[in-house]
């Protein structure tokens, strides 16, 4: 089966430097918090062109630690996509706030800025773009609302490590940002952990405040806080990653562009980079009306694709009737019957990926 990520084939492209670094840390003995995860946060700050990074557990923890550093809290309102992985959402519920979707943009799957402006109240607080895919939202049409209304901006960067906007760093547009290290991510540990970036000494201070307990010394907590810290091994493994991530990408790019190539007389419409931005395709994400079909063509004949996202969120059991839509999501609620993932990951050999093509094209009769 051709998977349509496999985390271990990025382990064992890098095994004897990941195996190295985690006997370092064994041989040091310390475990959380130490200098492999200054050293990450000081060399991903340099990456993404930030003054500050703070690692802490999960993608999730980053975005809620990174909602309550913006002082969002209960009653208040949060602007988001329903188009998304359910973390984005949960977050800002962890947060006690009141998640607001609206619709994406039917080219590019991520927040529609005109719908934005549409839910604005006075109990809006924050705005979460999701890059999603490892597509950039229109960041800076966000930007321009958000300064309008006197909104935070919280780039939810989980899909998009790398990813460009008008030759700025998704993650480095915002008043703060978010990353998850997941090990299916473009940039993944071997575990959980996540990252939380701004250039806001303010926030960057509260956030390492509020992973920890609120110490400011240990022991003594001077605001409430939680436990979420990005572990050491984990630390290590992600430096080893991080010098290879743009020619990760780039490879990532380089199947993106052959599917383009030879996928074009298809009945698909094929995923194209925002004009002005870098895409780094998390996924390679197509569209049919005979979506089911050629999955299960695809599956039939050892290929995995998957479905990112089969359901949006406001339609998930545990949030059907809970959200606040305010509009229609009818682009979102077309495009999860006809989305499908097809295999992008950096290891996959170019026989793997002509495999891909022609089992495409034989079931569009090519």
């Amino acid at each position: 089966m051709i998977s349509c990520g496999y985390p271990k084939a990025q382990y064992l492209a890098h095994q004897e430097e990941i195996d190295e670094a985690i006997d370092r840390v064994l041989d040091r003995g310390w475990y959380i918090l130490g200098e492999e995860t200054l050293a990450f946060e000081r060399e991903f700050s340099n990456y993404i062109g930030v003054r500050h990074s703070i690692g802490v557990g999960s993608g999730t923890e980053a975005l809620h630690l990174a909602l309550t550093a913006c002082g969002v809290s209960r009653g208040d309102e949060v602007i988001t996509v329903s188009h998304t992985a359910v973390a984005t959402v949960a977050a800002i519920e962890l947060a006690g706030a009141h998640p607001v979707l609206v619709d994406v943009e039917p080219d590019y799957y991520t927040i529609n800025p005109s719908a934005v402006v549409e839910v604005i109240t006075p109990r809006t607080k924050a705005i979460v773009p999701v890059h999603l895919y490892g597509q950039p939202a229109d960041v800076g049409s966000i930007m321009e609302i958000a300064r309008r209304h006197n909104l935070h901006v919280i780039e939810d960067c989980a899909q998009a490590h790398g990813a460009l906007f008008k030759g700025k760093r998704v993650g480095s547009w915002s008043d703060i940002a978010c990353f998850s290290f997941y090990p299916t991510k473009n940039l993944g540990a071997i575990g959980d952990g996540g990252m939380v970036v701004t250039d806001n000494h303010e926030l960057a201070s509260k956030v390492r405040l509020l992973r920890e307990y609120g110490w400011k010394q240990r022991f003594r907590s001077t605001i409430p806080g939680w436990n979420s810290r990005l572990d050491e091994i984990q630390a290590a493994v992600l430096r080893v990653k991080l010098p290879y991530l743009d020619r990760d990408n780039e490879r990532r790019a380089q199947w993106a562009c052959r599917y383009r190539e030879r996928l074009n007389d298809c009945d698909l419409q094929l995923p194209e980079p925002r004009p002005g931005a870098t895409h780094v395709y998390h996924q390679f994400v197509v569209r049919s009306q005979r979506r089911d079909a050629l999955q299960k063509f695809l599956i039939d004949r050892g290929i995995e694709a998957q479905i990112h996202y089969p359901v949006p969120v406001h339609q998930q059991p545990a949030y059907r009737n809970q959200l606040d839509t305010r509009r229609p999501l009818s682009v979102t609620e077309r495009i999860v019957d006809e989305i499908l993932s097809l295999p992008v990951y950096p290891e996959l050999r170019e026989a793997e990926i002509e495999r891909i093509i022609s089992t495409v094209r034989e079931f569009f009769g090519h």
